[in-house]
């Protein structure tokens, strides 16, 4: 098994997980756009703890984790194999290669 492939199932194991377990904190959409925000700009710089410590508004570590469980699960964000999370949602930019015939 790679460790792209056992990335991902790390991946499927949260989210599992994130139905299971019982949240203490769930976070408020300011926080939620607040991460998305601080990801876009410095995209692939950092890891999840090193993320969370920078972040310009401090909050508890499980309700970080909430988040970042909820960006991979809707497709916004990505783990590489050095635990560095990267933005990759672009909708307009998928529109635009979308409608290139020359790429069908």
């Amino acid at each position: 098994m790679t460790q792209t492939q056992t990335l991902n199932i790390m991946g499927y194991i949260n989210r599992y997980t994130m139905m299971l377990k019982n949240v203490l904190r769930y976070p408020r959409l300011d926080t939620i756009l607040m991460v998305e925000e601080y990801i876009q700009k410095n995209d692939g710089e950092f890891r999840k703890k090193a993320l969370w410590e920078s972040l310009p508004k401090k909050m508890m570590y499980q309700t970080f984790c909430v988040i970042i469980d909820y960006l991979l699960y809707s497709g916004k964000i990505s783990i590489d194999k050095e635990g560095k999370i990267g933005w990759i949602y672009y909708p307009t930019l998928a529109k635009k290669y979308h409608s290139r015939t020359d790429l069908r």
